[in-house]
């Protein structure tokens, strides 16, 4: 263990060296951290995406942990604990973000880089999770490492109801460093592979999440539930079809599978899924109107890693956001409808928080994915509590519209843009803290070069203010938390000196207290799922051991033709080939589906550079391959692929721990409906969904969610033990 203890004169030092501003009163204690502002917002520490990176150009030098007492007071914790220095940044300079505190409120963990190259040099620098205690004002801080953490870069951790660390990691899926870094969906940039569990006494590591863009900002809410923001991209590679459009710019390719010697492929070709909109060429001769998806979404899963899926299942119908359209041009029935329920639509929800005063309610940001450093409007999502379903989740406005998005230069923003938000804090008292800006222009720098380097200057000046209701019923922030803190620090970027003077960014305020800690989730199977393995005489602990010695998950639904009624953009009118079940409405074409295909994300797109492949893979969704267990299929059926039961139920053998994604086909192969998100699977689970699109209130017939008993479960079960493996 790395451990720093100061002396108690430095701890007063601290205390009394940085008054703080007492015109805001709290119960308890608050955490932030402090930065040295950093004005590009592509791949650095505050971006919405491809934030990970602890390279010193994106993250900078010079933060701290801080911690403001009820009066006023302010102690920074790094610096009492021997971390860190001001002026020029060396060896022992830092930068901190993420900090979380523990449930008995006595300790917080954070993300910590230390050090600063000398000019010319590239070293490498890694956000590590660090653990905080001595908070009291009269305590000394100490600073411990977390042991046995991976050796990447480790970002936003918190608190398991177990005392284990859930947390966010660019480290490989498998351990394989030839796939180092995963690229993203978008921009093809660096991303974190998702969430993962650390025991810190046994070092024993779980990947909870495979997310093929990232999952950000984790934590435990009060019902029990891991809840984050993911990166909802499932769409084709837009680099790939710029190639294919406009010539060979990005260059795009396919390697021959994930090995480390796989072969580069004279191909960049994708199947899944439809083209984007501006991928003209792949579109041409096609009844598609092609696909755009991009969101920041609220997730939910169990500290395990099972059960994962939007909160609540909630998601582009309910919330809103653009992008959305019929998938076939001939098919007038499929439209760009979404929930009129919910009419506050919303394009994104970032740093997403609990209220403690009302525990039913989240409150986050819905910023733009550049130039705003994730900061935008505050929303509250009520009904949030697992009683309820998407149909009755609703979108509250805080802060204007306007706030969500940013002013050209030289537009003359509304008198109700109030600047920009993020951070949403609310407190025990129900008063609110964000990260705010006034400026409601996109960020950029107009820094200057000196004599003693370059002096960066963002138009942003990140301050913890209370936010307050207005006249009218919107919010504004109001007055700071602190009187500002300034710092002199100059670092090496690496080649060209950087020097700031002046206020840093207040960011990422936490409250510090005991909290109550909840009840862990365990897994459990619904009634006619566990009716179907008590009259097949299979014990559920049997079949989830015998999926867990084999790496695998057991995916099940009961009627694929059933979907929600909210869902209006792909086919709804479906039937089982063969005289199947089928739910039909009055409107649009009917479509027959007979098989569901899976599709596991392989990182297999890759990018040329000057001196051979760039570092790294995107995924691509290929037809599953790693799975052979599953009943033989038709020798013309889809690869990776299973009959859909004549009940219209599905039942499907999977892998876990990678990102997975389906569809339904007609006969032919040719699909019909398909899944928009990634989802990933944990050894062991039984995974049941009642539909396809799984129905919120009612289905396209205006019914609640099937109860049937699925009897494609039966036949799997029957099959497996025909071969004995139960």
């Amino acid at each position: 263990m790395n451990r720093k203890i100061a002396p108690l004169g430095l701890v007063l030092l601290a205390q009394l060296g940085s008054p703080g501003h007492a015109a805001i009163t709290t119960p308890y204690p608050i955490a932030f951290v402090t930065q040295v502002p950093i004005p590009g917002d592509f791949c650095s520490i505050n971006s919405p995406f491809c934030n990970q990176s602890a390279a010193i150009g994106g993250s900078g030098r010079g933060g701290d942990l801080w911690v403001r007492y009820p009066d006023g007071t302010l102690k920074n914790l790094t610096q009492a604990a021997g971390y860190g220095q001001a002026g020029p940044q060396g060896n022992s300079s830092i930068q901190v973000r993420d900090p979380a505190v523990h449930w008995k409120g006595k300790k917080i963990i954070f993300s910590m880089a230390i050090g600063a190259p000398q000019q010319y040099q590239w070293n490498e620098y890694r956000w590590q999770l660090y653990e905080v205690t001595g908070l009291g004002k009269n305590e000394p801080p100490v600073i411990t490492k977390v042991p046995n953490q991976p050796a990447y870069n480790n970002t936003s951790p918190t608190y398991g109801t177990d005392e284990q660390i859930i947390f966010a990691s660019d480290q490989p899926r498998g351990g394989q460093a030839h796939l180092y870094p995963q690229l993203d969906e978008y921009e093809e940039a660096p991303s974190n592979t998702g969430l993962w569990k650390l025991n810190p006494k046994t070092g024993k590591q779980t990947m909870l999440t495979h997310s093929p863009s990232g999952d950000f900002k984790p934590f435990v809410d009060s019902y029990g539930r891991v809840t984050f923001t993911r990166w909802d991209h499932l769409q084709q590679d837009q680099q790939a079809a710029s190639d294919r459009n406009f010539g060979d710019y990005y260059g795009t390719f396919n390697y021959s599978s994930e090995s480390a010697n796989a072969k580069i492929l004279n191909s960049r070709a994708e199947v899944f899924p439809e083209p984007l909109a501006s991928d003209t060429v792949s579109l041409a001769g096609t009844h598609l109107n092609g696909l755009r998806f991009n969101h920041f979404f609220p997730w939910q899963m169990h500290e395990d890693g099972t059960v994962l899926e939007l909160v609540n299942h909630i998601g582009r119908h309910e919330l809103g956001g653009s992008y959305v359209q019929g998938v076939f041009k001939d098919d007038p029935a499929l439209t760009d409808q979404t929930n009129p329920a919910n009419p506050n639509k919303i394009e994104n929800f970032l740093q997403i928080a609990q209220d403690p005063t009302q525990p039913d309610d989240f409150i986050g940001i819905d910023a733009p994915e550049f130039g705003t450093h994730a900061a935008g409007q505050i929303v509250r999502l009520s009904h949030v509590n697992p009683l309820y379903n998407a149909d009755q989740m609703r979108t509250t406005y805080l802060t204007d519209k306007s706030t969500s998005s940013f002013t050209g230069d030289g537009e003359q923003p509304t008198p109700e843009n109030s600047g920009h938000y993020r951070d949403p804090a609310i407190l025990s008292d129900g008063k609110l803290l964000a990260a705010h800006t006034f400026e409601t222009r996109a960020d950029r720098d107009e820094g200057t070069q000196a004599g003693d380097g370059f002096h960066p200057k963002s138009r942003y000046a990140f301050r913890i203010r209370l936010v307050q209701p207005q006249p009218g019923g919107t919010w504004a922030a109001g007055p700071t938390l602190t009187d500002g803190i300034s710092k002199d620090v100059s670092y090496y970027n690496p080649d060209s000196l950087i020097h700031y003077s002046g206020e840093l960014w207040e960011l990422q305020p936490v409250e510090v207290k005991a909290r109550t800690k909840p009840a862990k989730l365990l897994p459990s199977l619904e009634a006619p799922e566990a009716q179907i393995l008590q009259e097949e005489g299979v014990d559920e602990a049997a079949l989830r051991q015998y999926l867990k010695s084999k790496g695998l998950a057991l995916a099940v639904m009961r009627n694929v033709t059933r979907r929600d009624h909210s869902d209006k953009q792909q086919p709804f009118n479906l039937k089982v080939a063969d005289g199947g079940v089928q739910t039909v409405t009055p409107v649009g074409k009917v479509y027959e589906v007979a098989h569901f295909q899976a599709f596991q994300a392989d990182q297999i797109r890759g990018l040329k550079g000057s001196n051979g492949p760039r570092p790294g893979r995107r995924v691509l969704a290929q037809p599953l391959h790693s799975v052979k267990v599953n009943p033989p299929q038709a020798a013309d059926a889809p690869q990776g692929s299973v009959k859909i039961a004549s009940d219209g139920s599905v039942a499907m053998l999977l892998p876990t721990r990678r990102a997975l994604t389906w569809q339904l086909t007609d006969k032919d192969g040719n699909f019909v409906v398909r899944e928009r998100n990634w989802l990933s699977l944990q050894p062991g689970e039984i995974r049941t969904c009642p539909a396809c699109h799984g129905v919120n209130s009612a289905d396209q017939l205006g019914q609640p969610a099937p109860t049937n008993k699925p009897e494609a479960l039966r036949e799997l079960l029957a099959y497996l033990k025909s071969i004995g493996s139960l």
